[in-house]
């Protein structure tokens, strides 16, 4: 750092930021810039998903719920979130898999696009996860059958293989708001 930067703040604060990140990355700012992609990381029974992060608004603790009668079994009902009606599906029975228990690390993901706000309960939220370019696949998919048509591709890191998950696709499905019996 030279005088000049000494004396501007930001010049102070963006080389304590790419002190801290070398440190926790192993690489400066300048050589992980533009090749990181960030998802909310979640499991739905033994399937290890990743969405965009910009496709989840908002990560819940399970809700309380109001039934909603003579809807699907994989509608748990409507939660009141800060004045907000959100109507909450089992995520995993609504893939055709087992119903989830709800648990201590059951969470609920929120989507709002194409005017569908809905909340979608997962066995477990890992929180954000930051992918390089490097550990992209194209064609590695640890999970498949009815996830298949939402899954775009993944990210390999060691052994574990992290399937990206399309939410908005999946609440734009005609058969998704389809909740009556």
């Amino acid at each position: 750092m030279n005088v000049a930067q000494s004396l501007d703040p930001l010049a102070i604060l963006r080389e304590l930021e790419d002190q801290c990140r070398g440190s926790a990355t192993g690489q400066s700012r300048d050589a992980s810039a533009g090749s990181e992609w960030s998802g909310i990381a979640f499991r739905i029974g033994r399937d290890c998903l990743v969405s965009q992060l910009g496709e989840v608004i908002e990560v819940l603790e399970y809700p309380v719920l109001s039934q909603v009668p003579r809807t699907r079994s994989w509608v748990l009902g409507i939660a009141n979130v800060r004045g907000n009606l959100l109507p909450v599906f089992d995520f995993g029975a609504w893939l055709g898999g087992e119903a989830t228990v709800p648990g201590s690390r059951t969470r609920v993901l929120v989507v709002d696009h194409g005017g569908i706000y809905a909340g979608l309960v997962v066995d477990e939220v890992f929180g954000i996860r930051h992918f390089l370019q490097e550990e992209y696949t194209a064609s590695d998919s640890a999970a498949a059958g009815i996830l298949q048509p939402y899954l775009k591709n993944g990210f390999r890191r060691g052994d574990q293989v992290w399937s990206i998950f399309n939410l908005h696709e999946l609440v734009l499905e005609p058969g998704f708001l389809k909740t009556a019996m």
